[in-house]
């Protein structure tokens, strides 16, 4: 792949930093969800997210209009709230392996939005990419596990809808928000989902009974709340910035190499791998690969920052 030349190095520290940190985001919920409920593990993860960025939406709230209030709303339910319930669910099915991989289809969706909403250029290459890369999903839900095509697919297809509500919230805010900065982006995109989360947490599930009887719920809470420090609140405002100082297909290319760390963990958790996964990896990975060579070259130059 011809990689652009434009790129600080801090961008790939950023890249590098995601990688680790949502690469392990997985296991993280799987270990919450020993606990909790995948309902309850979501609902901490964006109500813990929420009460870390306070301190940024009160420094914040003087220059942020209507306007772009609503449209940081839709990052934080499309980008941020309905992808947590969708993940912590596929992971009550699915292996966290697993959904670590399937989530490497998000810059495929990146480009198919990018072409149907967003007026991208594209070429041959980039539909045998997409083709190719959700052959190879499709490949890796049928020997995945000890669970049929049927029963995986029913749990990853939460994971593919998460990846194409992430490729839907690269492309907003490129498009939307670029002349906002990534802390204000992340701390009122999750001040909307955040304070819901947390009132329904309280009101609605049994989560103060859940830590007042199980053993081992604060050690559940305290994986959760690594995930919503690290996972959501740090790690989502780098998101952010990579969004709009590298471009769009750089910053979903994070998913690369979160397979690889997601899979490490699983293995050492001791979930299930054969090395016929890695043939239905590579091809995934082939059509992500396919995907960003043409447009990193010939479609759409992009600007390296704001």
């Amino acid at each position: 792949m011809k990689l652009k030349t434009n790129l600080s190095v801090l961008s790939w520290v950023i890249l590098i930093f995601l990688v680790l940190t949502w690469g392990s985001s997985f296991i993280l919920m799987k270990k919450g969800l020993e606990e909790y409920s995948y309902q309850q593990v979501a609902l901490l993860r964006l109500s813990i997210t929420c009460l870390v960025l306070l301190p940024f939406v009160i420094m914040s709230i003087k220059k942020v209009n209507l306007k772009k209030l609503g449209r940081m709303a839709i990052v934080g339910i499309v980008g941020n709230g309905i992808p947590a319930f969708l993940f912590t669910k596929a992971e009550t099915g699915i292996d966290s392996s697993l959904a670590g991989i399937l989530n490497s289809l998000t810059p495929l969706f990146t480009l198919i939005v990018g072409l149907s909403f967003f007026q991208s250029k594209t070429k041959w290459y980039n539909v045998l990419g997409v083709i190719i890369g959700l052959g190879g999903t499709v490949g890796l839900m049928s020997v995945s596990g000890n669970k049929n095509l049927e029963f995986n697919f029913s749990y990853g297809i939460y994971v593919i809808v998460a990846t194409l509500l992430y490729a839907i919230n690269l492309n907003f805010v490129k498009r939307h928000l670029k002349e906002v900065d990534a802390v204000t982006i992340t701390s009122f995109a999750f001040l909307t989902i955040g304070i819901p989360a947390l009132i329904y947490l309280f009101a609605a599930t049994d989560f103060i009974n859940v830590i007042q009887t199980r053993p081992n719920a604060y050690t559940g809470l305290g994986y959760i709340t690594i995930l919503g420090i690290f996972g959501s609140a740090i790690a989502v405002i780098l998101y952010n910035k990579l969004i709009k100082t590298s471009g769009v297909l750089f910053a979903a290319s994070v998913t690369y190499l979160m397979p690889i760390v997601a899979v490490f963990w699983g293995i050492a958790d001791g979930e299930r791998f054969e090395l016929i996964y890695l043939l239905w990896i590579m091809i995934i990975l082939l059509g992500v690969f396919m995907v960003n060579y043409v447009r990193n070259t010939k479609s759409i130059p992009e600007k390296s920052s704001q």
